[in-house]
């Protein structure tokens, strides 16, 4: 089988562990900067080009489409789509996933635990706005932000009142979401592969800092998921139509809490944290599902 990897730097941790994978399996596997490709939107025939060539004998693509360049990565994926090639993460969730709102709304009509979120068009009401989910401390959030790049704790509301009345100013969509205190700095990603959870880690942020993430300096252990974790990551990788996501939730005193289901989750911290072979998961996941 010949899968291609959509990834627009091949020195990355997850682009070599999934090549690694898929050749030790038995597979050929290219890497395809998602940027670089030409798509030919032709009646009955779509094609792609890739360094001046036709890309030919793909039998499976794995998208790590980065966010910065979702619109155009999406269409690439979408492209091979239309080839019948079979994806590991489809361009209409992709897209859904990428969407902070909508992502939240779609997990919202599934039931699915959310830190109280509020979204608004510019409101000139700042202290209403942050009243309207509990008041200070709140989160103040980028739509656009990733890998907690655009993430504000306001541990007042006056300081939260400024920053929202500041991102507005500046014509930034932002969401403002309560805190969720009991987390302790802490979150948990669940690592869901073909509506399974092959591996979950929790990841505690350094102190002083309320964002856990990997790339600011927190570190991760293995964890063990409750039966109610366990459901949630299931669920709203479902209801999102992710076939690999990374499911991040918060521990509340009410139940998980969820704050992103990423759809291109990268490999390094979970496969360090819990010792299993995760692109190996991927990898047969493309396996069931293509001759």
């Amino acid at each position: 089988m010949k899968i291609a990897i959509l990834s627009r730097n091949p020195g990355l941790y997850s682009t070599n562990r999934l090549k690694e994978a898929g050749i030790k399996r038995g597979h050929e596997v290219v890497i395809l900067n998602p940027l670089k490709c030409d798509l030919i939107i032709e009646k009955k025939k779509p094609q792609i080009i890739y360094n001046g060539e036709l890309v030919t004998g793909v039998d499976a693509v794995i998208p790590r489409i980065g966010a910065s360049v979702t619109f155009y990565g999406t269409a690439v994926v979408r492209q091979f789509e239309m080839m019948k090639i079979f994806t590991t993460i489809e361009s209409q969730a992709l897209v859904r996933s990428r969407d902070k709102l909508r992502s939240l709304q779609v997990l919202s009509r599934a039931g699915l635990g959310l830190p109280k979120t509020i979204f608004t068009n510019y409101s000139k009401d700042s202290e209403a706005v942050i009243d309207g989910v509990g008041g200070a401390p709140c989160i103040i959030k980028l739509l656009e932000g990733t890998q907690g790049v655009g993430v504000i704790l306001a541990e007042t509301k006056s300081a939260a009142t400024s920053v929202l009345e500041a991102f507005q100013g500046l014509q930034a969509r932002v969401i403002v979401q309560e805190f969720i205190k009991e987390a302790g700095g802490a979150d948990i990603r669940a690592f869901v592969v073909d509506g399974v959870v092959v591996g979950a880690m929790k990841r505690q942020g350094k102190e002083g800092e309320f964002r856990s993430n990997l790339h600011r300096g927190g570190t991760a252990e293995v964890v063990e998921l409750t039966e109610e974790e366990e459901n949630t990551a299931l669920k709203a990788t479902k209801v999102l139509g992710l076939g690999v996501a990374g499911v991040d939730m918060l521990r509340s005193n009410t139940g998980p809490k969820i704050m992103e289901v990423n759809s291109s989750p990268g490999l390094e911290g979970i496969e360090r944290a819990t010792g299993k072979d995760i692109a190996k998961s991927i990898i047969r996941y493309i396996e069931r599902n293509v001759d």
